[in-house]
């Protein structure tokens, strides 16, 4: 038992990791980059706050494991910018192989691994309801830091449009409000038409 509880704790060191994982977008007050761990908190939080908005009733506990462990794998993999073509050619091989590392880390980290999968599938309500957020989150980083990281990208309506497509399914109550983001970012020239 003592061996295992060790594992344990050095599976928990290791995901400290994700506070050091930077992704493109950044807080919603603009004063830094955010974080993996920041974004997976705050998804988290959306999660509890939106449940009511759920399209059909979703299990919160496995919503919330969903969000907190969707981008563990970038503590090996790293961050993959969403309009990132090259980037988004290997990144499910680069993930997958994370995985693998990581979750086998503890014997009580192994469930994590078919949460991830069955997030990044989201075929199921909860993984589509918790993939649904995932998709809002820097949607309104960019909508609220002057187009921020669609700026740098130089995305398009387009690509947009496909990232957020599956918000309409997993949490369509949001679907209005996410639109008129799209349509303010195009608007003040921040989203290329």
């Amino acid at each position: 038992m003592e061996r295992n509880i060790e594992k344990a704790f050095a599976f928990l060191i290791e995901i400290d990791k994700m506070k050091t994982i930077l992704r493109r977008s950044l807080t919603y007050d603009g004063s830094k980059r955010e974080d993996d761990a920041e974004h997976s908190w705050h998804l988290a939080m959306m999660a509890m706050i939106l449940e009511p908005y759920a399209p059909t009733p979703v299990d919160i506990t496995r919503v919330l494991k969903m969000t907190l462990i969707h981008d563990l794998v970038e503590i090996y993999a790293g961050d993959t910018f969403a309009f990132d073509v090259k980037g988004h050619e290997d990144k499910l091989a680069r993930e997958t192989a994370a995985a693998e590392k990581l979750f086998s880390l503890c014997e009580e980290a192994r469930p994590f691994r078919e949460l991830w999968e069955e997030f990044d599938a989201a075929e199921t309500p909860d993984a589509k309801f918790a993939a649904s957020l995932d998709r809002i989150q820097p949607l309104i980083s960019n909508h609220l830091n002057h187009g921020h990281t669609w700026v740098q990208g130089g995305v398009t309506r387009a690509q947009i449009d496909a990232r957020v497509a599956p918000i309409r399914e997993g949490l369509p109550a949001a679907w209005d409000y996410v639109q008129s983001i799209i349509e303010d970012g195009v608007k003040d020239g921040f989203i290329k038409p």
